[in-house]
């Protein structure tokens, strides 16, 4: 079953698909170390491998498995980062999201706008019951940003993660059909379909 990536707008941003356009951007942000430091796999060292990230987009989209699209900016187009869902289970109705933004849009609230578009669009057409993120449990601020969406923490993963020698920790949060309650502001969240 293939699940066909979105294009959603909200006030501020457009999420679509990614393009091959998208590569250096996306090597730009995982090639980060800054950005990187509390994710779960080392910066990327070769620009190919953003290639083989929007290649993956894709598959996810034809084996209906997940949804991940490019963040920019509805002003003008800059990219701010992406984000997505992944490992959509339509037995058990859940899914894991997922999001990073370039540091120059930190503290702006566009993960938290992207994160609602995109719950919006999933609770509506996957029928979602759960959704599931983990964040390192030093990255305060995108728990922050769960939470503000409606994620309760449930637990610590201990020592999940081993990057480049460095282990850590990695909370798990949970979002419920039932407690999930779209912005205070709707989201004008159109999908227009590729």
């Amino acid at each position: 079953m293939t699940l066909p990536t979105p294009t959603l707008h909200t006030a501020r941003l457009r999420l679509r698909p990614f393009t091959d356009a998208d590569a250096d951007q996306l090597f730009a942000l995982h090639s980060n170390p800054h950005l990187m430091r509390y994710w779960d796999s080392p910066p990327w060292e070769e620009r190919a491998r953003a290639q083989r990230f929007i290649d993956t987009c894709r598959k996810m989209a034809d084996e209906g498995t997940g949804a991940r699209v490019a963040i920019e900016r509805a002003s003008d187009g800059t990219f701010v980062g992406w984000c997505g869902l992944a490992g959509w289970n339509p037995d058990h109705r859940s899914a894991s999201l997922g999001y990073i933004l370039g540091e120059a849009m930190w503290g702006h609230g566009y993960a938290t706008e992207a994160a609602h578009a995109l719950l919006q669009w999933a609770f509506g057409t996957l029928d979602l019951n759960r959704v599931q993120a983990e964040a390192d449990t030093r990255n305060v601020a995108s728990a922050r940003v769960l939470e503000k969406i409606g994620f309760l923490r449930e637990g610590t993963l201990r020592e999940d993660c081993v990057v480049n020698g460095e282990v850590s920790d990695s909370w798990v949060f949970g979002l419920l059909r039932r407690e999930w309650r779209p912005p205070a502001v709707p989201i004008p969240a159109r999908d227009e379909r590729h």
